[in-house]
């Protein structure tokens, strides 16, 4: 059996810092105090006008390719996970194939919303576990979510940001990939989202009047509990499928919603707080990419993992989609 690695990884934050401050201003309250003390946002990056969801992506992209002496003509396969795609159709991997000059590579999207890059890396490992003839896989998640804010709902308005992380995949003498595992509640499928655009409401006249042009909204609440409920069960359901335990994983990287969700969950399963690592402080939350943005910035800072750790992602996000992947850091 082939065995998929992680050969390097690349993020990007837009150089525009927004402050709690200036998106206060921005809807009219004051937000700034609860966001820091119960979510662990202090400020956020916004892309340029000019700049969209694959232009981040590709600037990530580069930085991968340069750690790992790999050129874009070499990629087998871009799989893009996003849900601000720069178009409804064609998919936002094309045209990153086009930026990148990735001219050899077959690609396509993933939309799992939040849990979109955690999902995206399995495919990519698998497709290398089952292609022969593949070498490189580009597993990338985009975010543009400043793009559909809407600064009449605080709860929402003062969360969102831009970003862009991915992962070079590659093939290895030891193993890398190790397990994953899928979870879904899709009962939850109408709470969270961008609801206006798509075929269910498409943007007639008649339906903008009505709800407004794409935003991204709250229509209704999930439990508070949620991922405290879940994130066990998903985890363990991975890690089970390798004989490893919660103490086993060296690296935890979750979804960059919420610190106070990391911090209950890292006591919950009796782990140092030590093992995972955080960015939301400074780049907000970016949805997909958040998790191996995470990885990249911890990897830059001097605290990512060695050789022979084991590091686990763990993602939810609308739907609700929800993925865990464990790999060994070769």
């Amino acid at each position: 059996m082939r065995s998929p690695i992680i050969l390097a990884t690349g993020s990007y934050a837009p150089a525009r810092v927004v402050t709690n401050a200036e998106v206060d201003a921005l809807l009219g309250a004051s937000t700034d105090q609860w966001l820091v003390e119960n979510v662990g946002i202090r400020e956020r990056r916004w892309m340029a006008p000019e700049q969209t969801t694959s232009d981040l992506i590709v600037a990530a992209a580069e930085k991968a390719l340069a750690r790992a002496g790999v050129a874009a003509e070499q990629l087998d396969l871009i799989i893009v996970s996003t849900d601000t795609p720069d178009y409804l159709s064609p998919s936002t991997s094309v045209v990153v194939q086009h930026k990148l000059g990735a001219t050899n590579a077959g690609c396509y999207d993933v939309n799992s919303a939040c849990a979109g890059w955690v999902t995206a890396l399995d495919q990519g490992a698998r497709y290398l576990m089952t292609e022969p003839g593949a070498r490189y896989v580009l597993v990338a998640g985009g975010y543009g979510m400043s793009r559909f804010l809407d600064f009449t709902d605080k709860k929402t308005a003062n969360l969102f940001a831009d970003g862009a992380g991915v992962a070079l995949l590659g093939v290895g003498e030891q193993p890398g990939f190790l397990a994953s595992n899928l979870l879904a509640v899709g009962s939850f499928h109408d709470a969270l989202g961008i609801y206006t655009g798509g075929a269910n409401r498409p943007c007639t006249p008649e339906n903008v009047a009505q709800f407004g042009g794409p935003k991204v909204e709250f229509v209704k609440k999930f439990p508070k509990t949620f991922n405290t409920d879940y994130w066990p069960r998903l985890m363990q359901g991975a890690l089970d499928k390798v004989g490893l335990s919660f103490d086993d994983v060296n690296h935890y990287y979750f979804t960059q919603l919420n610190l106070r969700t990391i911090e209950a969950m890292m006591a919950l399963i009796r782990q140092p707080l030590s093992k995972t690592h955080w960015v939301m402080d400074k780049w907000g939350y970016t949805g997909s990419p958040c998790v191996v943005m995470a990885l990249d910035d911890a990897i830059t800072q001097g605290k990512g993992p060695q050789p022979g750790d084991v590091i686990l992602f763990c993602a939810s996000g609308g739907g609700i989609t929800m993925a865990a992947s464990v790999w060994k850091w070769v």
